[in-house]
């Protein structure tokens, strides 16, 4: 995927595609066409992970211009990242048995066996499996999948070459520019039949056939079960942890993550942002290390929202590693500022990184205030079991939103 880690980019791509965003994308939008010929999706993921664009205002440029029924296929897939985002958020031990359960299986893998032969093959593209082979290819070589491919993948890797579903999904989180801990585990887990608990999504030869266009015919290579995964169910649904309300008058510090990146709509008081500055964790996505493509596109979009932040704010701005808790802290303290305000980090490596901040930075005297989005404030808490409960109560409330005065543009805070 050719992709340029700016904002400005991301909305041009948004209004190429908007035309396409009603009738036509609800009948084009199974089709992987392959990774030179595909204008039948958005290819927005990877700017909407990082909020360079955000959820709001690509549902909002779609209603606009097909109004809400047209575009109703599009939003419920823009809903189901905000689903998945909420579902991860209010159970967050599953990402954490995730990431131990994960080094498990890759030790187990790595001794001598079919297994391990199978991993290596899989990892290399050389399984005999024509689709899969070329997608291991595409994913490397362009950091994106058609969401169709996404589910044949994970299908293949579990059920036809026997292999554990975490190494898989690692594999996404290191090459996919659009990596998301909520949305890249869940949908494994949900092909896996771990999400809704012994459904699981079956790769079949006439499906792939189809649906590219005949670019691809696995034979008689791919399983013809799908026997659910069998791991303990996930705990029940938590209360979303409240904000805290921003302290009045003081001076604030802005900390950006690249789960966030458009500062200008966070809804912070301008006059009192007096630094910004941002680090980020996309380095510590899979555990053999983020490859080179989505790093890049990750370190761009913080540098372009830095730059944006700073002309907004009128302040300087600067960039900190995720781990430079004694560098940030100096930066507060040379600025005099002891309330920082973070644009709030979901769950994955920036909250990890974001919550050891917090702690170093609570023995220095400085504050840390998250501050999460309206959107996310409304639509998380409804995310407490399956997508299509989630669909029924969200979809109009994020039409609302999308529809509202801050619709197209900015949005306001909430806090609790």
């Amino acid at each position: 995927m050719d992709a340029l880690a700016t904002r400005p980019a991301g909305l041009a791509r948004l209004a190429a595609f908007v035309p396409h965003a009603g009738a036509a994308y609800a009948r084009g939008r199974n089709h992987d066409t392959g990774p030179h010929r595909r204008n039948n999706v958005s290819g927005l993921s990877p700017w909407i992970r990082l909020r360079l664009v955000t959820e709001r205002e690509v549902l909002a440029a779609a209603v606009a211009a097909h109004g809400p029924n047209a575009c109703r296929k599009f939003a419920e897939e823009v809903c189901w990242r905000t689903y998945f985002k909420g579902w991860l958020e209010l159970r967050p031990t599953v990402w954490s048995a995730y990431r131990t359960e994960l080094e498990r299986q890759r030790d187990a893998l790595s001794r001598a066996g079919a297994r391990r032969d199978a991993w290596r093959q899989a990892l290399a593209g050389e399984t005999g499996i024509d689709c899969f082979d070329a997608w291991v290819r595409e994913l490397a070589e362009t950091g994106y999948l058609h969401n169709h491919a996404r589910m044949w993948f994970a299908s293949i890797w579990i059920f036809t070459l026997n292999l554990p579903w975490q190494p898989g999904a690692d594999l996404f989180l290191r090459h996919l520019l659009d990596g998301d801990p909520a949305s890249n585990t869940l949908s494994w887990r949900w092909v896996a039949g771990l999400h809704t608990r012994g459904r699981t999504y079956l790769a079949r030869r006439d499906n792939i056939h189809k649906y590219t266009g005949g670019r691809f015919d696995p034979g008689d290579r791919l399983s013809r079960t799908a026997p659910a995964v069998d791991e303990p169910p996930p705990p029940p649904p938590a209360a979303l942890t409240p904000c805290r309300a921003l302290p009045e008058g003081r001076p604030l510090a802005l900390l950006l993550t690249e789960d966030d990146l458009h500062p200008e709509s966070l809804g912070l008081p301008t006059e009192r942002v007096a630094a910004v500055g941002g680090f980020s964790a996309a380095a510590d996505r899979s555990v053999d290390g983020t490859a080179a493509g989505p790093l890049a596109f990750a370190e761009g979009g913080l540098e372009d929202a830095l730059a944006r932040a700073a002309q907004h704010f009128g302040v300087d701005a600067r960039r900190f590693e995720a781990t430079s808790i004694e560098h940030i802290a100096a930066w507060l303290q040379d600025d005099g500022i002891t309330d920082l305000a973070v644009s709030w980090p979901p769950v994955g490596p920036a909250r990890l990184h974001a919550g050891e901040l917090a702690r170093g930075l609570a023995e220095r005297g400085v504050d840390v205030w998250p501050q999460r989005r309206e959107w996310d404030e409304r639509l998380w808490p409804l995310a407490t079991g399956g997508y299509f409960g989630f669909r029924k109560r969200g979809l109009p409330v994020a039409l609302a939103l999308a529809t509202s005065a801050d619709g197209a543009g900015g949005e306001a805070r909430r806090t609790a």
